[in-house]
């Protein structure tokens, strides 16, 4: 039972779970009002669940395509501790259970687990060995928790909701590019495309991650600019931003692997991070 429990935690990718539990907690509040914590608990329940059938589902279609990859060779599928059968009844129980939950928050966020459900499994699944706009498209479900923290909260779409939206959805593309200047040569084994440039590791990638990484110090005044939070928030949202900037630079005059490695640390702070900033200076 040990180790059944370990291969499906592996399956569903726990631990990006619990990043999903954290950014949809933190949105929620955010969120102006009193906090429901029986709501927050049906909110952290279907988060969870919803990432993990997403990640399962990938991992079911990408089983053959893992056993080439060194980074995933042993998950549960490819090394034989999960059938596929016993994969996929797995990974539809814990999508029903995870949208469910949504709905006892209310529709809205439930409308959400569904399309991030499916965004994920049928449109950014198979573009990775298509096209380098999986990216783009992964990074659409992708920022989805802060946002469904938020629509939790107020029950409403509305346009704070739709800047905490924006502020994860322009830092996923330097963080998910650094990660893949690291992985290239594995990604290649199975034929992903996922660096922005088709020639890999070249200026033309490094460019794109500068960039997006620049985009993201407008991004992070945008709460304060629509009354989220105080002056406060602009200084501290630009000095968490300036190392991941700074390493985008290096990474970009020189292209040398250790600025990518520190774009990528580098981003694993700033999402919590900046999340915390808006929360201690809400207005």
């Amino acid at each position: 039972m040990k180790s059944k429990f370990k291969a499906y935690s592996e399956l569903m990718k726990l631990r990006l779970s619990s990043l999903v539990i954290f950014s949809s907690f933190l949105g929620y509040m955010i969120a102006p009002g009193e906090i429901e914590w029986l709501q927050v608990l049906w909110l952290s329940i279907g988060g969870a669940f919803v990432t993990g059938a997403s990640n399962s589902f990938n991992q079911i279609i990408e089983k053959d395509l893992d056993k080439i990859m060194e980074r995933t060779k042993n998950r549960p599928l490819p090394d034989g501790r999960l059938t596929v059968k016993e994969a996929l009844v797995f990974s539809f129980v814990i999508a029903l259970i995870g949208v469910g939950s949504l709905l006892l928050v209310n529709y809205l966020c439930a409308i959400l687990g569904v399309l991030a459900l499916l965004l994920y499994v049928f449109a950014y699944t198979p573009l990775k060995q298509i096209s380098p706009l999986s990216v783009f498209v992964g990074s659409i479900p992708g920022s989805f928790p802060p946002m469904l923290g938020y629509v939790a909260a107020t029950g409403s779409f509305g346009l704070e909701a739709g800047v905490l939206y924006a502020v994860q959805f322009f830092w996923q593309f330097p963080h998910f590019w650094a990660i893949a200047w690291k992985l290239n040569d594995d990604y290649l084994k199975a034929g992903f495309k996922m660096l922005p440039s088709l020639g890999g590791r070249d200026k033309k990638s490094a460019f794109q991650i500068m960039l997006y990484t620049a985009m993201m110090l407008p991004m992070g005044a945008m709460p304060y600019l629509v009354g989220m939070a105080n002056v406060y928030s602009v200084p501290l949202a630009l000095l968490l931003t300036m190392p991941m900037l700074v390493y985008s630079i290096k990474l970009y005059l020189t292209l040398e692997m250790k600025y990518a490695v520190k774009v990528m640390f580098a981003s694993f702070y700033y999402l919590p991070l900046i999340l915390i900033i808006y929360l201690i200076t809400k207005v």
